[in-house]
């Protein structure tokens, strides 16, 4: 085995180490249908409003679980949605048992063989974590160095935050599920984010609608490889 392969076998260890080996991201697909005005949600997403598979959900049924805190800030950007605007939010639920679960969703326009767009279509990532204070501090005092020597996911990171409003543990969690979703290195999609950033537009909702789809295409003509 190499000196190089030696540091990269630490490098997940440590990375495992501070996100939970076994403890993946709980991710779900949704779709929404422009001429139905119906929405499909996975599994996944039906368990996170606390609700069993084959569920099937409707416009009503989300807002309600939305955080009072939240509720009428995504239901203008539900509202946009059914108007065929784009979709993008970190929020709070509440699923049926009271439980309140912090939440990104990330979308992108859902087209037809002819290229019309006939909806919109992406994830819920579930971002609670009951650890949330142990791996902050884990992430503050066992990969400092790591951290610093990959100033690239930092940035990418930093992206994130902004964009969703979310905390840099929750930011790194989130390009770690796209890497395991692609099977591409977390390296080379923070690259491709932090590459994509001078295009972005600085409205906030352009802003969100052009990340989410830098991020949920960042994989694209990479080679496969999943070591962070």
């Amino acid at each position: 085995m190499t000196e190089r392969d030696d540091v990269s076998m630490t490098e997940r260890a440590l990375v495992e180490r501070v996100i939970g080996v076994g403890d993946p991201l709980t991710v779900g697909r949704f779709r929404f249908r422009f001429a139905t005005r119906q929405w499909e949600w996975s599994d996944e997403v039906a368990r996170m409003h606390g609700y069993p598979a084959g569920t099937m959900p409707t416009t009503e049924m989300l807002l309600s679980h939305k955080h009072p805190d939240d509720r009428d800030r995504v239901a203008a950007m539900i509202t946009s949605v059914e108007d065929s605007g784009a979709f993008s939010s970190h929020h709070r639920i509440v699923d049926t048992r009271g439980r309140v679960r912090d939440v990104l969703v990330v979308s992108e326009p859902l087209a037809d063989v002819d290229g019309t767009v006939i909806g919109t279509e992406g994830y819920y990532i579930d971002l609670s974590d009951t650890a949330a204070e142990y791996r902050r501090e884990a992430l503050d005092s066992t990969l400092p160095g790591l951290l610093e020597a990959r100033v690239v996911i930092e940035q990418a990171k930093g992206a994130l935050m902004l964009a969703y409003g979310v905390s840099a543990d929750q930011a790194f969690r989130v390009l770690r599920w796209r890497s395991q979703e692609t099977n591409v290195k977390l390296r080379a999609i923070a690259e491709r984010v932090v590459a994509e950033l001078p295009t972005v537009a600085t409205d906030e909702v352009r802003l969100r609608t052009r990340l989410d789809h830098v991020l949920l295409t960042a994989h694209e003509g990479i080679r496969a490889d999943p070591v962070g």
